[in-house]
């Protein structure tokens, strides 16, 4: 079985990625990504994105009730529902789900981020949190009865409320109940750069064991991505890849080692 963990960034060739997996013969979920579409309808309505970096030099988007509002209409609507639409099209019978659907995905609310502010730590609590379980049994049952579940955020906390929660998390989650064979990551670039202004710079093969190393190296949002990734390995994660997601084959050109491939 393969996770296909899909960017959401507006470059992402989505058309592309889905034509491939029409392609597949092994058994996939896909996570899904929205940010770009989410970006775009919060212009619309006017609400601005705000990012807070923790202490430790974690950056992550802040969630309060606007934000949950365009994560339900950006991801886990307009942009999942026409995923599964491109999805039905190419004879994949997708199903689109959100966390809070079966509680599929199960969270625990953040206790809070603290940041620097004006030379003072501050504790910032909002709606986000962390995946702690997954409706392992409601997965399993739609992908052997031959359906394609594909998952966006949100997920649901203990009250059962929706909240934010970064995909890299749920994928790890999700490896740690499924033990998928392959993850495969979709992005908006070539694959892992040792120089992020060079698209050149692809690392080709990194070891699990050298993760910790580049998490130290590298600074916002890769910095958590880089955490994430570790957490992978220690949920049984034997191979990740990750590749361009704009290429005119994304998932056909991963499977066949184009990319960063991390053991």
């Amino acid at each position: 079985m393969y996770i296909i963990k899909v960017g959401g960034g507006s470059q992402i060739n989505l058309a592309g990625v889905v034509a491939d997996l029409a392609e597949l013969q092994e058994p996939y979920l896909v996570v899904l990504g929205a940010n770009a579409a989410r970006d775009a309808l919060g212009v619309k309505l006017g609400i601005e994105k705000t990012e807070l970096t923790s202490v430790s030099g974690y950056t992550s988007v802040y969630s309060d009730d606007d934000a949950i509002d365009l994560i339900m209409m950006a991801y886990a609507g307009l942009h999942n529902r026409r995923f599964v639409e491109l999805c039905q099209r190419h004879n994949i019978n997708a199903v689109g789900l959100s966390g809070l659907d079966g509680r599929l995905i199960q969270g625990e609310r953040n206790r809070g981020i603290r940041v620097r502010e004006g030379g003072k730590t501050l504790i910032k609590r909002d709606l986000s949190g962390k995946p702690r379980s997954v409706n392992g049994a409601l997965l399993e049952m739609l992908i052997t009865q031959g359906y394609r579940p594909v998952l966006s955020i949100p997920i649901i906390d203990e009250q059962g409320y929706a909240i934010n929660s970064e995909n890299d998390d749920i994928v790890s989650i999700l490896q740690e109940t499924l033990q998928a064979d392959r993850i495969v990551q979709l992005i908006e670039a070539p694959g892992f750069l040792d120089d992020p202004d060079d698209p050149d710079s692809v690392v080709d093969l990194i070891s699990a064991n050298e993760l910790k190393e580049r998490e130290e190296q590298v600074k916002g949002r890769m910095k958590r991505k880089m955490l994430a990734l570790r957490r992978l390995f220690d949920g049984g994660a034997k191979e990740v890849i990750i590749a361009d997601g704009r290429t005119e084959h994304p998932v056909r050109d991963a499977l066949a080692g184009k990319g960063t491939i991390i053991q």
